[in-house]
């Protein structure tokens, strides 16, 4: 295993702030931080007094550049390899369309794929679906079905970190409630449920929001005068529920993730990317696996490209990578760095029990990032998992950001 000592830096604990220059790494772990005394023969890296912190972590995407999660194993395999490009060490593939039995064969093969030694970490799945009440860009919805969750279960091999399901699909209560034997983390969205709907959805074990306010429609007024409300205040009135927001600019206003950060604290407000093929280059078209094209544009989100149909145009993921998310929420938030650093990092670990993740600490993985972040512009130069160096921009050309 790699042992070396990444000094001359400014390294960052999320959460918690500054904690020392230099950090050394043994055995795929950080073994101290500021050691008094280090082997003279240790491999020494120096960081050019650039800002180090724990690798991003991204719970909800769909995939990057010309790679998409659900169309192939070597999708899987080749997005993973290139995510530590953008600061991101551990990830859950997002899977929109293929929780169904004729695809098992398909998902099988993704499966396999997840353990790739030179790209981020993948614990498991987040499968988007297929128990939601509103289909978005195309989302499946399908009552609760425990039979189809178990065969799901059991066609990745456990490999599910999280489901999301709708608090107004029929029969969903069981559905949580098997989810959190599962030690599956049940996320609401796709919803318009009701405050008594997603009260029930809450006490069953749903424990956080994704894309939150996207594919959560207001209530319609019913009676003039009176503001409606709906699932989206039962989440923020319950602190056992965090939630995420796709934070380009696009998807929600940034005055929606101060209320969220007024209600709930940055500890338990996340940074996702939901991002779609052709994230992290520049303007273009690329086909999906789902039927459909998507162009992304710079400044705009993924959308479908279908001339002359109804839909085209409507948003269908995001052309966001994590390192912009986190640029985006140090020009929005007055918050300090380390708890913006922490929604895209420990906070989500937290939530995800990755305890040894999202951490700049002894003991703590050594998925690292260090980062040229000269004038807000943040780019990963070097990335290293569990200790390996897999990104180094002196090693790999640079990429176009959408």
């Amino acid at each position: 295993m790699t042992t070396c000592l990444i000094h001359h830096t400014r390294a960052m604990n999320p959460g918690v702030g500054p904690v020392g220059t230099s950090v050394l790494v043994e055995d795929g772990r950080i073994a101290a931080i500021d050691p008094d005394v280090t082997p003279p023969t240790i491999e020494r890296i120096d960081g050019g007094g650039r800002l180090l912190t724990p690798g991003l972590i991204d719970i909800h995407t769909h995939g990057i550049e010309r790679y998409c999660f659900e169309r192939s194993a070597d999708d899987v395999r080749n997005g993973l390899r290139r995510l530590p490009a953008y600061g991101v060490t551990t990830v859950l593939p997002t899977l929109y369309r293929v929780m169904h039995r004729e695809a098992f064969p398909l998902m099988r093969e993704l499966t396999a794929a997840l353990d790739t030694d030179d790209g981020a970490h993948a614990p498991g799945f987040h499968l988007e679906g297929p128990f939601l009440a509103l289909p978005g860009a195309g989302a499946e919805t399908r009552p609760g079905d425990v039979e189809l969750l178990e065969a799901l279960f059991d066609v990745t091999d456990g490999r599910v970190s999280a489901m999301s399901i709708s608090p107004d699909t029929a029969n969903i209560l069981p559905i949580i409630e098997r989810l959190v034997e599962r030690d599956v983390k049940p996320f609401i969205t796709h919803t318009h449920a009701s405050v008594e709907q997603g009260e029930l959805a809450i006490e069953a074990g749903a424990c956080h929001g994704t894309h939150f306010y996207d594919v959560f429609p207001v209530p319609a007024v019913t009676e003039p005068g009176v503001r409606p409300v709906g699932v989206v205040e039962a989440i923020l009135a319950d602190d056992r529920v965090s939630v995420d927001f796709i934070c380009d600019g696009v998807h929600v206003h940034p005055m929606a993730i101060r209320a969220a950060l007024a209600a709930k604290g940055p500890e338990k407000v996340l940074l996702i990317t939901d991002s779609n093929i052709g994230a992290g280059l520049g303007d273009g078209e690329h086909d999906t696996p789902w039927g459909f094209p998507v162009r992304v544009a710079r400044g705009d989100a993924a959308r479908t490209h279908l001339p002359g149909d109804p839909k085209h145009g409507t948003l269908a993921g995001s052309a966001l990578t994590m390192n912009v998310g986190i640029e985006n929420l140090r020009r929005w938030l007055k918050l300090p760095d380390h708890d913006i650093w922490a929604m895209g990092s420990r906070s989500v670990a937290d939530r995800m029990n990755l305890t040894n993740k999202g951490r700049l600490e002894t003991g703590a993985d050594a998925d690292l990032v260090l980062w040229d972040d000269s004038d807000d512009q943040l780019s990963a130069r070097k990335t290293w998992i569990a200790g390996r160096l897999v990104h180094d921009t002196e090693a790999t050309p640079a990429r176009t950001q959408a």
